[in-house]
């Protein structure tokens, strides 16, 4: 199956032989899923570093952070019969799942979209406290007049849940904590409010009951979020249909706002697609991707740390062109160009 994407001859733009480690002992293992914004004339991508120590054949060791946010290895022979170590992503040790990999956030910047560089100046952006000692990912950014709002997946042994900071400067930071409890992820801010509301796309999810869904949340003030409704589910026999999440801020055009979101399938093949919603009820969904708009298909999508995966959750919009940048097998970062238009004529009428 082809899909519309036209993806930058240059990719992959990042690798993790790009960037230097964020402290001694630690290598990076994967970049992915940039945040995307706009800001001092430049494109900006706020993206996921992910790091562990060297692996060997004799044990499986990944990072911590403590409360305080002193990060502490923790190392586990292979052959323990209380570890469970068969997902690339996340290791099972005496009933306790961990990340094998600790992210945090850093900031590069580009003057033309396609070479990126880290400024001088700007701090990267790590977990602190309980509720993200196994680290923060996956950044979708909103931009509302001079703010500029920081969505991102908070993860701990207590669960994975919505933290949120805000910026006007990207050099000093508002933390506005966790705003949506475990389990939930995959949130993004419209960027302008609806009837006097703030609206968000997230995902809760649920392991004995519903499933992998997107959601649509209002707030009165872009911070204490309510009258949620289910908007998205997966779909049986479809490339979707094991889980689904929102990409970024949803685009407004005339005929509604556009999302771009990622649809997983049992064989955890992630792809990319579209629905579209209604401008003043955004809780009516107008159409959807039948096929995805972007399937896994280049070398470096198919192979890498986690592979046969596209996701993204930011892009930058200029008339009909969008511009996508996303994480191509949980390694790269890359990017591709698609027509709007041509988007929204492939939806099907829901």
């Amino acid at each position: 199956m082809k899909d519309i994407a036209r993806r930058f001859p240059e990719n992959p733009l990042l690798s993790p032989a790009h960037l230097a480690p964020s402290a001694a002992g630690l290598h990076i293992a994967c970049l992915l899923n940039p945040g995307v914004f706009q800001f001092d004339g430049k494109t900006w991508l706020l993206v996921r570093v992910a790091e562990r120590p060297q692996q060997n054949e004799i044990v499986v060791s990944f990072p911590v952070l403590t409360e305080t946010g002193e990060t502490e290895i923790m190392e586990i022979a292979l052959d323990d019969a209380d570890l469970i170590a068969t997902d690339a992503r996340v290791v099972r040790y005496k009933g306790v799942d961990y990340l094998t990999t600790l992210s945090h956030l850093r900031l590069l910047c580009s003057d033309d979209g396609v070479k990126f560089y880290e400024p001088d100046g700007y701090k990267k952006l790590f977990g602190k406290g309980a509720l993200q000692t196994f680290g923060i990912e996956d950044c979708r950014v909103t931009q509302m007049g001079d703010t500029y709002y920081l969505t991102f997946t908070a993860v701990s042994a207590s669960g994975v849940g919505v933290g949120m900071k805000t910026t006007t400067d990207w050099k000093t930071f508002k933390d506005h904590g966790m705003i949506l409890p475990p389990h939930n992820k995959d949130c993004a801010i419209f960027e302008e409010k609806i009837n006097g509301l703030y609206y968000m796309l997230h995902r809760p999810s649920s392991v004995d009951l519903g499933g992998n869904y997107i959601w649509l949340a209002e707030s009165p003030d872009g911070e204490h979020w309510g009258n949620h409704k289910c908007i998205i589910k997966t779909r049986a026999d479809n490339w979707d249909n094991a889980r689904v999440g929102a990409g970024c801020a949803p685009i407004k055009t005339e005929k509604g706002w556009l999302e771009i979101y990622h649809g997983a399938s049992y064989e955890h093949r992630y792809c990319l697609g579209a629905f579209l919603l209604d401008l003043n009820e955004p809780w009516k969904v107008l159409a959807r991707s039948h096929d995805p708009i972007m399937i896994p298909t280049a070398d470096y999508e198919l192979t890498g740390f986690f592979g046969h995966v596209v996701f993204t959750n930011g892009h930058i919009v200029n008339g009909d062109e969008l511009t996508i940048y996303y994480g191509a097998a949980d390694e790269h970062v890359c990017g591709a160009k698609f027509s709007i238009k041509e988007i929204l004529n492939s939806l099907v009428v829901s």
